[in-house]
């Protein structure tokens, strides 16, 4: 079977552009933080911090424990994100890039006598030289080349950093067999419970695994396209629909409070309302989560009908507690009409004072979010009746111009004003963020 698939991974991507950026930095242990505060944690390490033990999701006040000068630097996320644009024009100009699946990992297909083996590493060594000499030699990449997109990703993790994994039909499956079952692509620690309790606790054992007894691990259809995976063949999957649009923030110290935090929460709901309108989606819902730090008895018992929270003990035997809510509409793409519904939801908040007569000033607000969901593109959208729709069409085009122009932010609601310069842009996992409309920075 040829080798069909390049796959790009770039080794801790975040960490290794402050390298670039900042020389001060290079042969240095970095930890990348959201903010600069000990309650944090590292969203991002460098290869001479993971070294002492530093890792994704690892504390700041442990970091510097495990690692005694250790670089903190503030994520820029706007840098993040340029670099990663020229990145895929560099790849580009090698082969054409397929998928970008996320903001350090891409996906290209050989074609022809790219399929052999030599041409293919040949490929491969060529763009890693070219993002050596024309992007950075602080940015190095792990490349694997398989014979679908399945086996080259894991071929990317199987040397780093900066390998290069050629898996051959001939390799499978026993090239595979040093990997742990969490090393694949698809499970998760709930799948490896699951495989667990079925007797597969090694790769040999998945790899082995008769197509029917994945089927039912997995529950359906997606047992079979792990066993055909597995064995280098090409799998098809449906086109994805988009779901969602949302945003969520950590609060930082002087917006922890239940004023601040609503304006928060508008600001973000105005970044998600933008996007919705430049992806060409309606909304028919929307849903917004608070999390609180709060004091044992501090919250009531009671529930409320519209609304529901949990808590529980964390280590420190404080109070964690979490509001959800959701509310449905008729699709809409409209700001206004979207910040009415998260007004309706705001006040059956059981954590603000009116609502409850228990509550004391020791709920603190840590963290918020809202989304847009039951999305449909506006291809399919029934337009609405009563609304004015080309007036506010017109309106909201003019408001989304000028914050391209002039950046996020430069025209916005009123609620929003005390969270005005807070809730930056951030890149999610497998979301990176257009910078011609999620750009923050001014002109």
């Amino acid at each position: 079977m040829a080798l069909n698939k390049l796959f790009l991974d770039f080794n801790s991507y975040f960490a290794s552009i402050e390298q670039q950026v900042k020389p001060e930095l290079r042969n240095k242990p970095v930890g990348v933080v959201p903010v600069m505060a000990e309650t944090t944690c590292c969203i991002a390490a460098s290869y001479e911090a993971k070294a002492k033990g530093v890792k994704t999701g690892t504390m700041v006040s442990e970091a510097k424990k495990l690692c005694p000068g250790i670089n903190l630097v503030e994520a820029d996320h706007r840098t993040y994100i340029q670099y990663h644009n020229r990145l895929v024009d560099k790849v580009n100009e090698c082969l054409p890039v397929d998928h970008v699946l996320s903001i350090d990992e891409m996906v290209c297909s050989l074609i022809g006598k790219e399929r052999e083996r030599e041409n293919a590493i040949a490929i491969a060594h060529h763009i890693k030289k070219k993002i050596k000499d024309e992007v950075g030699q602080c940015l190095r990449c792990s490349i694997g080349i398989a014979p679908n997109h399945f086996l080259a990703k894991i071929g990317t993790n199987m040397q780093k950093p900066d390998g290069l994994v050629v898996i051959d039909n001939e390799d499978l499956p026993h090239c595979l067999y040093k990997l742990k079952l969490s090393d694949i692509y698809g499970v998760g620690r709930r799948m490896e419970a699951r495989l667990h309790r079925n007797g597969i606790y090694t790769l040999d054992a998945l790899c082995n695994a008769d197509v029917n007894l994945l089927r039912r691990v997995w529950g359906g259809i997606e047992g079979e396209r792990m066993y055909e995976q597995l064995r280098g063949k090409n799998v098809e999957r449906p086109p994805t629909h988009r779901s969602t649009v949302g945003h969520s923030h950590v609060l930082p110290p002087n917006l922890k409070n239940n004023e601040s935090d609503y304006a928060v929460l508008h600001r973000l709901l105005q970044k998600a309302a933008m996007r919705l309108r430049y992806l060409g989606y309606y909304a028919g819902a929307l849903g917004v989560t608070v999390r609180y730090k709060t004091k044992r008895g501090a919250i009531s018992s009671a529930k409320d009908s519209a609304v529901f929270y949990k808590s529980e003990y964390d280590y420190r035997h404080s109070k964690k507690a979490k509001w959800k809510d959701y509310i449905t509409f008729t699709y809409t793409q409209n700001t206004v009409e979207l910040i009415n519904a998260l007004d309706i939801m705001w006040k059956r908040n059981p954590f603000l004072a009116e609502n409850r007569t228990n509550l004391t000033n020791e709920n603190i607000p840590t963290a918020v979010g809202v989304v847009l969901f039951n999305l449909l593109h506006e291809n399919y959208a029934t337009l609405p009746i009563f609304e004015n729709l080309e007036k506010n069409k017109s309106l909201y085009n003019a408001i989304d111009i000028l914050n391209r122009r002039y950046g996020y932010a430069s025209v916005y609601f009123g609620g929003s004003h005390v969270a005005r310069d807070s809730a930056p842009m951030r890149i999610a996992f497998t979301q990176i963020p257009n910078l011609e409309i999620e750009d923050d920075r001014r002109i």
